[in-house]
């Protein structure tokens, strides 16, 4: 309370914010600086100055505080820093050609999510892991700011966690569990503050080894950013299909909910059209005179351009085998014609790119 009452004093919080007030809030607060529960002012205590500085020391040598206490029996004030040369259990995993490795203490659990197993909500896209909706972003996205698409195909997900954050990283692939020898980078070399240190395989190639506290804290940061520049832009739906009928009604369904809308006539034309003008998302027609709506989407997996774009397949055919041509060839997903549900279609258009 005392803590509480002299942040409010000095401006850090509201009287109205700074309620409930517990022994978190009370340590971020210590953390943070400026505050002094002391009557007076002496050489050792009432300038507001010390945790502050602990902190921003350990945060130099890339390190963290931690604080624990427990009312009439004290407090315990934890300092971890890196040092030089460790060695460290962690799972290594593949991230845009990119090996790296993140400490097995601080890893969860990983999982497959397929692309309709993603959840976006207005804070950004999310996977949902033991009841919880867990921030998602790709390590390739948080190591190079490369922006792959994010939930227009399936992932390999690891789930992180760091003190009482929660974050899911999307990976090409697991390699698996190793005791690697780490060593700090130099200060030149410190510029990316989710790498920690750096170890060479027995082929002599770099692994990077990351900091599970910055990895958490840039998924949560910055897990809406696709989201969002993919709303801003609002790229045009490209619908191909050789039916009038067909090409008039998804039209007046998809201007109707807000989007901007291409036609094609043919999977030829769509993909010229495709090529010359970024679309978001991809309505295709199965059966079509000259390329089919399966070769259409086979190609544009193929084409470096156009392979992140999600593709839905609309058609007549409903077997089963049609089905899963279309998931090898890579559509996002697959609707038949005769079970045409527009509340459906939008659903998924707002689960493939908002």
């Amino acid at each position: 309370e005392a803590v509480r009452r002299a942040a409010v004093k000095r401006g850090l919080l509201t009287e109205e914010g700074s309620r409930p007030f517990g022994l978190r809030e009370a340590v971020k607060v210590l953390l943070q600086g400026g505050v002094s529960t002391s009557g007076g002012v002496n050489q050792i205590s009432g300038r507001g100055v010390g945790l502050d500085m602990v902190r921003e020391t350990a945060e130099r040598f890339k390190g963290e505080v931690e604080v624990d206490s427990t009312p009439g029996r004290g407090t315990v004030l934890r300092v971890s820093v890196p040092i030089l040369l460790s060695s460290v259990t962690a799972l290594m995993v593949e991230a845009g050609g990119t090996e790296a490795a993140i400490p097995l203490d601080s890893v969860r659990r990983s999982l497959r999510v397929a692309p309709e197993e993603f959840v976006r909500t207005p804070e950004g896209i999310r996977v949902s892991a033991d009841g919880n909706l867990v921030p998602f972003r790709p390590l390739e996205d948080v190591l190079c700011s490369a922006s792959p698409a994010a939930a227009s195909r399936a992932w390999t997900v690891v789930l992180v966690r760091s003190g009482d954050v929660d974050a899911a990283l999307g990976v090409d692939r697991l390699i698996g569990a190793r005791t690697i020898v780490s060593r700090t980078l130099p200060p030149l070399l410190r510029t990316e503050p989710t790498v920690t240190g750096a170890s060479l395989d027995a082929e002599g190639n770099p692994q990077l080894l990351l900091d599970p506290r910055h990895l958490a804290e840039a998924v949560r940061r910055n897990a809406t950013d696709l989201q969002v520049a993919r709303q801003a832009e609002r790229l045009p739906i490209l619908v191909i299909d050789d039916s009038l009928t067909t090409r008039m009604m998804e039209q007046s369904i998809l201007e109707a909910a807000g989007y901007e809308v291409e036609l094609a006539v043919s999977a030829e034309e769509g993909l010229e059209k495709a090529k010359k003008r970024r679309c978001g998302l991809f309505i295709v027609d199965v059966e079509m005179p000259g390329m089919n709506g399966f070769e259409f989407v086979r190609t544009t997996r193929a084409d470096e351009k156009l392979k992140q774009v999600p593709a839905i397949l609309v058609t007549s055919l409903n077997s089963e085998a049609d089905k899963r041509r279309g998931r090898e060839a890579g559509a996002s997903d697959y609707m038949v014609k005769s079970e045409f549900d527009q509340e459906r279609l939008l659903e998924t258009i707002r689960r493939l790119i908002g």
